[in-house]
């Protein structure tokens, strides 16, 4: 992973002693607070329904175990004992008081870590598909060009203060674990005929009050283009985005408005003018950037082939675990493994101070010191020696960390809604959890197979309810508590958005509304292969309509 340089340090540095400066001024009254949300939204921190709360950035998602026992340490110590992982690949503290918040900073920079432009009207956290560098199927790791845009874009004096906040997401495989098409940019690293490195470019995807799937602009990008042709889309977009009016300040918005070949071509025009010149990058500076995310030397551990299967034989639930939480690595003699944050009836994506150093120490004696946060909010251990799993497993088990339910019905994204978020309409959590209740038997859950339920608080999506094969978007209406029901949405290489089933349920009536789906699918679905999402594509709406609302009229 990448390492600070002095110039890095410096910087970091100089950020933190800044904002201790303001926040001084800030208690002291000698800044109000409409002064301050700028000064404090550059530095991660928001204030929501009953506390300020600091957003973490984890750089494509990828810790190591010094920075994790950090994170650990920061919430048992500035917080209550716990942290959220986000569908962003950050983590976020609900709890910190402002008079805290320089001493949290200066705790995280002696880890190389910061809270910069994980808010604001910028480039955020670019994110990358959490099995970057072993994943069998990509062409290359795609970390260093989510490395290099994230040094390109920080604190970007053209890009500080875009029409509205941007988001970009890297992968390098057919098979899309980033979900680039609901991203501003999206970039898929891939290998022209004569086996060159580059980029198939997508832009104007988002979730949101607009859910929009991005659409691709360029099918091949030469690796030094990179930065270059980003930087032409940016001034694009910083020129013509609308300002006048938050809801249509996305690139989403611009690219539906303008067309995407009018806007393909201003970006193509304003490239010419950028290409070939100082942003084009050296050979030299991506060799030197590819070095910094060498994978570790995985040795030859044949030996747990056959362990593996005595121990799967032996051991029901460790089976199912493998089944779910482990996926294959380049080599053969290791795997990926998922950590489910999503404990049945728990809140997805928190972990306790104890987890956390949990998992950082684990990941030095099982997992080569690599963790990464997955924008489902989990996290994973790509380097895990098959031989190994069986005693990871168990110190998982110890540690309540061994659910064995990635990918399944209870592996369920949610936003902190309403319990925390001053945007929020409506609670997220325990909506969250009594469906994981209700579905939290193992073999229930095997039987329904493939199923991802993303939950989110209000219309901004941080759920991506979108993009779930089943959403959910808590609404108010008349005061109370309501939620909409969508079907039929995807993240992946295959993304669409899901729609809108009828007329919304009341919080109490969610589960039942959830089970109703999933009877129906069970019902209709062509055999047990068959996934959700295949069924639901397969069939269309109707039947899952008929089942929830029968006769009754289906107003959205």
């Amino acid at each position: 992973m990448y390492r600070y340089d002095e110039f890095d340090h410096a910087f970091v540095a100089q950020r933190v002693s800044q904002f201790s400066d303001q926040v001084a001024r800030r208690l002291k009254g000698e800044i109000s607070e409409d002064a301050f949300k700028p000064l404090r939204l550059m530095n991660g921190v928001y204030l929501q329904l009953h506390a300020y709360m600091l957003r973490v950035a984890v750089p494509y998602g990828t810790l190591n175990s010094r920075q994790m026992h950090k994170l650990a340490h920061i919430a048992r110590t500035y917080d209550r004992g716990y942290g959220h992982f986000t569908t962003r690949q950050n983590i976020q503290y609900n709890w910190p008081a402002l008079k805290d918040m320089p001493a949290i900073l200066q705790e995280l920079a002696e880890v190389e870590m910061h809270a910069i432009q994980t808010s604001g009207n910028c480039i955020r956290n670019v994110t990358a598909d959490h099995f970057a560098g072993a994943a069998a199927d990509e062409v290359a790791d795609p970390r260093p060009y989510a490395e290099i845009l994230r040094q390109w874009s920080s604190v970007h004096p053209e890009f500080s203060f875009l029409p509205r906040k941007f988001k970009i997401a890297v992968t390098a495989s057919e098979r899309d674990r980033a979900a680039i098409q609901v991203h501003d940019i999206g970039l898929q690293l891939k290998k022209d005929g004569e086996g060159r490195l580059g980029f198939a470019v997508w832009i104007g995807g988002g979730q949101g009050r607009t859910p929009i799937l991005a659409k691709k602009v360029k099918d091949f990008l030469p690796e030094a283009d990179l930065l270059s042709y980003v930087t032409a889309i940016m001034r694009v977009y910083n020129l013509h985005g609308r300002r006048d009016n938050k809801y249509k300040a996305r690139i989403k918005i611009l690219v539906h408005e303008t067309g995407v070949e009018k806007l393909s071509a201003e970006i193509e025009a304003e490239w010419m003018h950028l290409k070939d010149g100082e942003l084009t990058l050296p050979e030299a500076d991506i060799a030197a950037i590819n070095a910094y995310f060498a994978p570790p030397a995985l040795g030859a551990r044949a030996e747990g082939w056959g362990e593996l299967a005595a121990w799967k034989k032996s051991d029901p639930d460790f089976a199912s675990w493998v089944g779910r939480n482990v996926a294959p690595h380049r080599h053969p003699d290791y795997g990926m493994v998922t950590i489910s944050l999503k404990p049945i009836g728990g809140i997805p994506g928190d972990a306790s101070a104890d987890q956390m150093d949990a998992v950082a120490r684990l990941a030095v004696e099982f997992g080569h010191d690599e963790i990464r946060v997955t924008h489902e909010q989990n996290l994973v251990l790509p380097h895990v020696a098959l031989a190994d799993l069986e005693p990871l497993y168990r110190a998982l088990v110890a540690e309540g960390l061994a659910t064995a339910n990635a990918g399944l019905i209870t592996d369920i994204i949610a936003c902190p809604g309403l319990d925390y978020c001053a945007l929020a309409n409506a609670r997220s959590i325990p909506v969250a959890q009594e469906i994981s209740k209700r579905f939290g038997d193992a073999a229930r859950q095997a039987e329904i197979g493939d199923l991802k339920i993303k939950i989110s608080g209000c219309i901004n999506a941080c759920g991506h309810h979108h993009v779930g094969h089943i959403g959910i978007l808590g609404v108010e209406k008349k005061g109370a508590e309501l939620y909409q029901i969508s079907l039929g949405g995807s993240g992946d290489e295959n993304a669409s958005i899901g729609q809108i089933t009828g007329r919304g349920f009341e919080p109490d009536q969610v589960t039942d509304a959830i089970e109703t789906i999933v009877d129906t699918y069970l019902a209709r679905r062509s055999g047990a292969e068959e996934t959700f999402i295949e069924c639901y594509r397969r069939i269309g709406a109707d039947p899952f309509k008929a089942a929830l609302y029968g006769g009754e009229a289906q107003a959205a």
